[in-house]
């Protein structure tokens, strides 16, 4: 049952911004943005003007029948039967409408937090769209860039003016809160962020929280991170389980790890009066049931234990990819990657993505991203054998 309707804000939005155009189905625009620039940090906010970042564009456009997919950062791997058999035990219960009740008690269990606090969404992606609208009257959004395109564009869509933070390459990127401006009441980072693979330390993040200010938490790659000396402390840097801070949302999916892209299943945490307001906003029964069952079986302590195996082998995955790239003298991985993927600067690395699915292989162009241009490249982590046969196409291009 949706919670009770709360007010929405009376003060209007604060200038619309001009409304993304999504990317063409499957196309492969050629990028056109100078580098000039890209990957440094801006000595402040910047307003988020149609600069000729395509924020519609998702690594999903890359890929084509034939090519190996390194451009999409969802694992494909046989689904257990854990997950299988619940999903299509659904199917029998869709003539009924769909009740979210158990998946937010197991998913509150998860998080050890009251079922007050969860809201469960159609994808992570919908969280952002539920946070532009129903926030509406905040007065300076800002999102940290480089990150996921969707919560700018979410905002943009909904009227807001959006104010970016950009992070260096040159240092990392890693999260500065100070360069965050203290008037912001309603912040957007990612963690780990997408595409930079940076995670960045709790208590940084933690650090933006303030009376005043909604935090919006990007986690939705938060499962795939393993603690660096290889301890097992869980998800090292997730704020998930955090009741203390003021105004904290964090965006959870399932959709990495379980291969549930097609499924449409994440979540927010947050607190209850925040999450009411969110659910106001939402449609009726916007999750499905087989997603429901799906997120049930994924909140379990079977899941749980088995995404910490799964983030460990990633984990060993990526050293392999990280130390093959490095092999190659004109490629330089970004920062200190945690994540499912990791971000490359290579020079001509527009020309080189086209080289690349030639010989089979789809990359994500970096140039879509606010703080990037068209010599980043994102690779998706997996197994070993396809990394070498990747980083082999990739010294053939290269001629090293």
């Amino acid at each position: 049952m949706r919670p009770p309707s709360a007010a929405a804000p009376s003060r209007p939005p604060t200038g619309a911004g001009p409304t993304p155009s999504p990317a063409g189905a499957g196309g492969d625009p050629t990028p056109s943005r100078d580098s000039a620039g890209a990957g440094r940090a801006t000595p402040g906010p910047t307003p988020a003007v149609d600069d000729g970042f395509d924020l519609g564009h998702h690594g999903d456009a890359e890929l084509r029948p034939g090519l190996v997919d390194l451009a999409v950062n969802v694992q494909r791997r046989p689904m257990p039967d854990w997950l299988r058999k619940p999903i299509v035990a659904a199917l029998d219960d869709l003539a009924a409408y769909p009740d979210p009740a158990p998946a937010r008690a197991a998913v509150a269990a998860r998080h050890r937090r009251p079922e007050a606090e969860v809201l469960l969404t159609a994808g992570a992606a919908e969280g952002f769209v539920l946070l532009a609208r129903a926030l509406r009257g905040a007065r300076r959004p800002v999102v940290v860039h480089p990150q996921f395109t969707e919560p700018e564009a979410a905002l943009r869509a909904a009227g807001h003016r959006v104010d970016r933070v950009v992070l260096a390459a040159e240092d990392g990127f890693r999260l500065d809160p100070t360069r965050v401006p203290a008037d912001a009441d309603l912040v957007f980072v990612g963690n780990p962020t997408n595409p930079t693979s940076v995670l960045h330390p709790a208590e940084t993040v933690a650090a933006l929280a303030r009376p005043g200010r909604v935090l919006v938490v990007d986690e939705a790659f938060a499962d795939t991170t393993v603690a660096p000396d290889g301890a097992d402390r869980g998800e090292p840097e997730s704020l998930a389980a955090r009741r203390d801070l003021p105004g904290l949302v964090v965006v959870r999916s399932f959709t990495k790890t379980w291969g549930l892209a097609g499924l449409r299943i994440g979540y927010l945490l947050g607190p209850a009066d925040l999450i009411a307001r969110l659910a106001a906003v939402q449609p009726l029964w916007a999750v499905s049931t087989p997603a429901l069952a799906a997120a049930t079986a994924c909140a379990s302590p079977v899941a749980v234990e088995a995404e910490r195996q799964i983030a460990a082998r990633i984990a060993a995955d990526r050293a392999h990819l990280v130390r093959r790239l490095g092999e190659l003298p004109p490629v330089r991985v970004a920062g200190t990657p945690a994540s499912a993927f990791v971000l490359i600067h290579l020079p001509g690395a527009a020309r080189v993505r086209l080289a690349l699915r030639q010989r089979g292989f789809a990359v994500r162009r970096g140039d879509t991203f606010p703080g990037l241009g068209p010599d980043w490249l994102r690779v998706a982590v997996r197994d070993t054998a396809t990394t070498d046969r990747f980083v082999a196409a990739l010294a053939d291009i290269l001629e090293v």
